[in-house]
């Protein structure tokens, strides 16, 4: 039977939603093909048109110096074609969901309150009872469709970033809209749909596939879509990831997370842009490959070593194959060119990325002698987890709840005490027990408190973990606890720069969190102090042989980011298409925080605003932009401690917007008050 032109609009919408959008779908799709991609021929033309469509395409965890044109020669061709942004910057903390929300709102995490992968939102999550969970952690990790409805589900506007995305903007003005690819950061470009009615999602006005599609916890789709995806030989959901993640002992993943992947990209170019081009609408497309990340965390080429870390053949596979991902992409814009005259392709990755250490905190080798490094870490089966003298997982919970004398526990595992859901308790003193661990699962800690799962957290400290970054909250905002954990921290030979919330006052060695743009307008908690951990090249110079100690679960040699290395912080941004100059080299610094204003500018549409930390239109690679202007290169520093750290955050400035490099312990002492030249 063919399908009738109202049900090929739930494509695009909910069947119990309206929109000015409509999808107009071949009414007669050969049987054996169902929604079949459009032949040049049969796609709206676009010359006609006077808007714009916009495909914007991230590369989670693509180094900018990664991109060759043997790894990823479409990549490397869209650079020479288009706009290569040469000094691109991610935010810091330079991890996914963050990034995901800077990119998704235009705003620095100041105002959207994404801080980390893992962070502390105030609340067990699933206390209401939502998607039938029971209370759950209160540090829960945001790749995750339920928790994301959670946290939208104690927001009153169902809205946890407290900004609009352009997504939302663009659907709002009639644009088809979609995000396909990686859980987590695709449910972020339109989060406000996820808020649950009842402890469930309804289908959403934009497509969402990602890779719990299909399951009865990730966000649904019409049945529509799911026939389409059906006729097209893609199933009901995407191909499971297959890249095992392997132990201390054994080896991680040798291949690319190709399989599923290409099922995201056929899922694109064979079910949804060619719907979109048929509807004679314009669109918005995000495609958020998780490779090379995913690849390069896992990566088996190097166990327990530095090298080759994450420049092995495995690593390079998930360059490619994220470089095969936009090239199908983009040879379905091309194969039309009227199409492609009126679509503009933004490419971008969230963060960079660096070879984890679990041991080594500089070039030289010398090993961290941390508290946490005295144990022999075991798991329940009695063998080693760690090697004998190397950092755990939850090495700065661990080492932190010794020097405050306080007890430890796990929010991401829980047991029965009693008929009392109650947190593990974490002591690596003693060999694991029923109830209790020698480390967290993935990092996490309570310090202080009952650890009893209830809706008032009692700890007194509560830290998250995310790899090269860690944030630690102080339940009371003591002055003086946030002091004495400052003196502690500035003494860790694995630390390297320390952030505090301003309301705690100026403390030494240490930058306010507004340095950096983490203080805003948002209502997430906000972090009371931000830990960087060392970073350091083993070839001087050069950003692919960075190291970076990583409070993870992963393996030394294994790949990690979040950290405040240029390795981390430098992503790989470029543009293409009829709004865009050609053959340009932009010299200004950008950010992720700057493409939703600049694409909504493209798009005609002005993204309204909460708070004040947002980014800037990139007129200078606008077509028939102005030529750049000069831009500031420039230092603060903070307050030393009595032994002489200083924190120093090397950063640049433009257009009133911040953009960060680096930051890092400096021994040599500053101007007593600190010192600022000339970033503002």
């Amino acid at each position: 039977m063919p399908l009738s032109v109202r049900g090929l609009r739930s494509i695009v919408i909910a069947l119990s939603l309206t929109l000015v959008v409509s999808v107009n779908i071949a009414a007669h799709p050969p049987a054996s093909s169902g929604l079949r991609t459009a032949s040049a021929s049969q796609r709206s033309p676009v010359a006609s048109r006077t808007h714009r469509n916009v495909i914007i395409f991230i590369a989670d965890g693509l180094r900018h110096d990664s991109v060759n044109a043997t790894d990823s020669p479409t990549l490397f061709a869209l650079r020479r074609r288009g706009v290569h942004f040469v000094n691109s910057h991610s935010l810091f903390p330079t991890l996914t969901t963050p990034n995901a929300s800077a990119i998704a709102t235009g705003h620095y995490l100041g105002d959207t309150g994404d801080f980390s992968n893992a962070e502390y939102v105030g609340y067990p999550t699933f206390n209401h009872g939502g998607f039938g969970k029971a209370p759950g952690t209160p540090t829960p990790f945001l790749e995750n469709d339920p928790v994301l409805g959670d946290l939208g589900d104690h927001t009153p506007s169902g809205n946890f970033l407290n900004e609009t995305s352009l997504l939302a903007l663009a659907r709002q003005h009639g644009f088809n809209t979609a995000a396909i690819g990686k859980l987590g950061p695709v449910a972020i470009q339109d989060v406000t749909l996820l808020k649950p009615t009842n402890g469930h999602f309804a289908v959403p006005q934009t497509i969402i596939l990602d890779d719990s599609t299909g399951t009865t916890s990730g966000v649904p789709v019409s049945p529509e879509v799911m026939s389409a995806l059906a006729a097209a030989g893609l199933g009901n959901r995407p191909t499971p990831r297959e890249q095992p993640t392997g132990s201390a002992t054994t080896p991680g993943t040798l291949v690319a997370n190709i399989g599923q992947q290409k099922w995201f990209a056929d899922a694109a170019t064979k079910v949804v842009l060619p719907a979109f081009v048929r509807s004679g609408q314009p669109f918005v497309l995000l495609f958020w490959s998780r490779d090379p990340d995913g690849t390069q965390h896992n990566q088996g080429d190097s166990l327990n070593n530095l090298q080759p870390g994450i420049n092995g053949p495995t690593s390079r596979a998930g360059v490619a194959n994220a470089d095969a991902n936009l090239k199908q992409l983009l040879d379905f814009v091309a194969a039309d060119p009227a199409l492609s005259g009126s679509t503009d392709v933004f490419v971008t990755s969230d963060h960079g990325f660096a070879t984890i250490s679990r041991h080594e905190i500089d070039a030289t080798g010398q090993g961290s002698r941390s508290y946490s490094t005295a144990f022999v870490y075991r798991g329940a089966d009695g063998k080693p987890e760690v090697p004998t003298g190397w950092l755990p997982p939850g090495f700065l919970a661990i080492d932190l709840a010794h020097a405050l004398r306080l007890p430890l526990f796990d929010p991401d595992s829980q047991v029965d005490v009693g008929g009392t859901p109650r947190y593990e308790t974490v002591d690596p003193t003693k060999q694991p027990t029923p109830g209790s661990r020698q480390h967290s699962l993935t990092g996490n800690g309570l310090l202080g408190g009952t650890g009893n799962v209830q809706d008032h957290i009692d700890a007194k400290i509560i830290v998250t973990a995310s790899g090269g970054t860690d944030l630690v909250y102080i339940a009371d905002h003591d002055r003086a606890m946030a002091s004495s954990i400052v003196e502690f921290l500035s003494s860790q030979d694995y630390v390297g720069a320390l952030f505090v919330d301003p309301a705690l006052g100026a403390i030494a060695g240490t930058l306010p969190l507004s340095a950096i743009a983490l203080e805003g307008s948002t209502r997430m908690p906000r972090p009371s102090i931000v830990v960087g951990f060392k970073t350091f090249q083993l070839t001087p110079g050069d950003l692919l042989s960075a190291v970076q100690v990583s409070d993870t679960p992963l393996q030394e040699g294994q790949g990690m980011h979040g950290g405040f290395g240029r390795d981390s912080t430098f992503n790989n941004m470029a543009a293409a298409g009829p709004d865009f100059k050609q053959g340009y080299n932009d010299p200004l610094p950008v950010s992720n925080a700057d493409i939703a204003p600049t694409l909504a500018h493209v798009l005609g549409l002005e993204l309204p605003a909460t708070g004040r930390l947002r980014g800037r239109v990139l007129s200078e690679a606008l077509s028939g932009g102005p030529d750049p202007t000069a831009f500031h290169r420039g230092t603060v520093s903070s307050k030393p401690t009595p032994s002489g750290r200083s924190t120093v955050l090397e950063c640049q400035d433009y257009e009133g917007r911040r953009y960060f490099d680096t930051a890092s312990f400096s021994s040599a002492a500053a101007p007593s008050g600190g010192s600022t030249l000339p970033c503002k």
